[in-house]
């Protein structure tokens, strides 16, 4: 079953944000801590949740950065500023890329751009929402495991959706949270989204198959639970593999990469005219994933 209202998940653990950019709240017994970082745009409705939820933002002390695309770390600026003693987590990748300046240049482009599409600029005259070089954390890796007080979070390295993804699982409430390196649950589907690498995507994907899941906690589009959620992974796998296979079907009948992109940008489109991704970056995306299936197929790339 697929929930798109923000909420209560269950006990200890709350969807924040909004249908289109998640971000989740794990209470411990010692301390709170925030999964993921959305849109910048939703930063007022996140706010607003801490008092209509009864959530006590004094209790929150780390933040978890799934990885670092604009529209995951969106609210991170604002809650440093906000909580001055959070500390920001993510891979040591993430922390690499997040120290560029260009990086930090197309966080902000890109996450303008949203917020003008959706018509939520008014939300950069509220806030401080921009990135800024400087923000520093911790560095967490596969096999790490966070301690917030009777339950904890593993960390997985997840990449190929990102080179800096990372998954947490949390075995107590068998909660997931693989931001998009788990597939996205857009309407009754699934959108594989294999930007960085397609190949590790996938094999990322089957690192988290066996793992027992009730709530599969994705970063665009709500959660899943019950038995939707246990065949999760599962499902993705499976929407990877056929994805993948339209996208060597189409590369193979010119070769050219660029008319690759187009057609599968424009399917996209026509299929998906709502979808959270403005048309220009989902063309760089598939631009992404084709370079990379174009250079399997011609043994360039593995």
């Amino acid at each position: 079953m697929r929930v798109r209202e923000p909420g209560k998940i269950a006990e200890g653990l709350w969807f924040l944000g909004e249908e289109e950019t998640c971000v989740y709240l794990l209470e411990g017994e010692r301390e709170s801590m925030i999964l993921s970082g959305g849109m910048s745009y939703i930063a007022p409705t996140v706010l607003r949740q801490f008092s209509d939820f009864g959530i006590d933002q004094d209790r929150i002390r780390r933040l978890l950065i799934l990885h670092a695309h604009f529209d995951h770390v969106g609210i991170v600026p604002l809650l440093k500023k906000r909580i001055p003693d959070l500390e920001i987590l993510a891979s040591a990748r993430a922390w690499e890329l997040l120290g560029e300046d260009r990086v930090i240049q197309t966080i902000n482009e890109f996450s303008r751009l949203v917020a003008r599409a959706r018509g939520r600029l008014g939300a950069y005259d509220e806030y401080e929402l921009e990135w800024r070089p400087g923000v520093t954390g911790s560095t967490v890796k596969e096999g790490d495991r966070i301690e917030l007080g009777g339950v904890s979070v593993r960390i997985f390295e997840t990449p190929g959706h990102s080179s800096c993804s990372i998954s947490a699982y949390v075995p107590e409430l068998k909660a997931l949270f693989a931001s998009d390196g788990g597939g996205i649950p857009y309407r009754d589907t699934i959108i594989s989204s294999g930007n960085s690498n397609y190949t590790r995507y996938q094999e990322s994907l089957e690192k988290l198959r066996d793992l027992e899941v009730d709530y599969a906690c994705a970063d665009h589009y709500g959660y899943i639970k019950g038995e939707e959620a246990r065949s999760f992974i599962s499902d993705s796998i499976r929407e990877a593999a056929r994805r993948r296979a339209d996208m060597e079907r189409v590369y193979l009948q010119t070769r050219d990469i660029e008319k690759a992109v187009e057609e599968m940008a424009q399917a996209f489109q026509r299929e998906n005219p709502d979808y959270i991704i403005a048309p220009e970056i989902n063309r760089g995306i598939y631009r992404q994933m084709i370079r990379h299936i174009a250079g399997v197929i011609e043994g360039r790339d593995s």
